[in-house]
């Protein structure tokens, strides 16, 4: 019988808890109920009580009551609540975890979920559902669900949305399993709307090679993502064809994926090849949302969501002197390919974000600040989404990997 974690602050959710308690039960499944709450007196019995969470975290729970400081028992709570719930799931008792709460319990929880594996149902039934929630979901397949109305009392409208979130997760936990083969070789691709016939090309191609693609949205957490699993040890090789997020960066984007972007399959030794996708772009909201620094630029509306500006000849510069720097740093094989004829599908011949001397100033500066002995540099005379350009990304890449079994 599947195991669901229901972790909550049991002083302030206590009703909502029952009741969701209740309604997985009803559904079959065993509930371990683990109390995150400090502060008043648990409404709930608990299977793990708070003085064990806070034990967890080396936190003595009078003392965090005594003090009375919220942050500082949240950040406790947090810790303990992690290492109860890692501990659950290393004992076989955590088939999917459910949480109940506003901020300070969705922090809670989601410290405590993100540590799980990927594919283990996590839901947070969540105030705190709206606006940008990557703070709470970092690079993990937790799912908040907008609570509504505060989770404060089980009524109408609120038990509605808590019995659907129990279902969803019995749902999830009680489903057959995919089996999927897990024998091919992983490679991580980066893609973005205006890259997606490259990657789908040399997704294919690579797929005909014998290996599994993993393609992520470059959109920060996508390239954080791909990062993290660089770094830890699960991909063969790297297509890193679009490179936006560092235009972000550098201008102030919404999509920026960090300074560490583009750093760790160079540590870890893992075969890249790397292309300058999307580079003509830097990535802001909804058009009325477009800081007002830039209005004389050239912008673009992709869609309702996100406004595109054209980056500049001196952006561009800088940017491939990053982007040079970083590959420089490389540890295993590693190729920079150069689209000649356009680096993303509007930045072609004819496109709105065509620009010659943009172009020219990225690829200037790559040449003059790349290490020739560490990265190999191949200028192809094509466009971006050229299948011949594709093509020649996937193969050596496959080159590369080839050489080194």
């Amino acid at each position: 019988m599947p195991t669901v974690v229901l972790l909550g602050t049991l002083d302030t959710k206590g009703e909502e808890y029952a009741f969701v308690r209740d309604r997985l039960t009803a559904a079959g499944l065993t509930v371990v109920v683990v109390d995150a709450g400090v502060l008043g007196e648990p409404r709930l019995t608990a299977d793990v009580p708070r003085e064990d969470v806070a034990a967890a975290a080396a936190a003595d729970l009078a003392a965090l009551r005594d003090a009375a400081d919220r942050g500082a028992a949240v950040t406790a709570m947090a810790a303990g609540a992690a290492a109860v719930v890692r501990r659950l799931s290393d004992q076989g008792r955590c088939d999917g975890a459910l949480a109940l709460g506003g901020t300070g319990g969705t922090s809670i929880a989601a410290e405590a979920f993100r540590g799980l594996p990927l594919g283990v149902p996590k839901v947070i039934v969540s105030t705190a559902a709206a606006g940008d929630t990557s703070a709470y979901l970092r690079e993990t397949d937790l799912v908040l669900m907008p609570s509504v109305v505060d989770v404060a009392g089980v009524n109408r409208l609120s038990a509605r949305i808590l019995a659907n979130a129990a279902a969803a997760v019995a749902g999830m936990v009680t489903a057959e399993p995919v089996e999927v083969a897990d024998d091919k070789p992983l490679v991580a691709a980066s893609m973005f709307g205006v890259t997606t016939p490259a990657v789908d090309a040399a997704r294919g191609r690579l797929g005909e090679l014998g290996y599994e693609v993993l393609v992520f949205h470059m959109t920060g957490t996508g390239g954080r993502t791909l990062e993290s699993l660089a770094a830890s040890g699960q991909l063969a090789g790297v297509l890193d064809l679009t490179t936006t997020e560092l235009a972000d960066e550098l201008v102030g984007g919404v999509f920026s994926a960090g300074p560490d972007r583009l750093t760790a399959a160079g540590r870890a030794g893992i075969p890249q090849v790397v292309s300058v996708g999307a580079m003509d772009m830097v990535n802001f909201g909804p058009r009325d949302t477009v800081p007002a620094e830039f209005a004389d630029r050239k912008l673009f509306v992709h869609n309702p969501s996100v406004t595109l500006m054209r980056t500049t000849p001196a952006e561009c510069a800088e940017l491939g002197r990053r982007l040079a720097l970083r590959l420089n740093g490389a540890t295993g094989p590693t190729a920079l390919l150069l689209p000649l004829r356009g680096v993303s599908a509007i930045a072609v011949g004819g496109g709105v974000f065509h620009d010659p001397d943009a172009d020219a100033a990225l690829f200037g500066a790559i040449r003059d600040t790349l290490d020739r002995s560490v990265v190999e540099l191949v200028e192809v005379d094509a466009a971006i989404n050229d299948e011949a350009f594709a093509h020649a990304a996937a193969n050596m890449l496959n080159t590369y990997l080839q050489k080194g079994n």
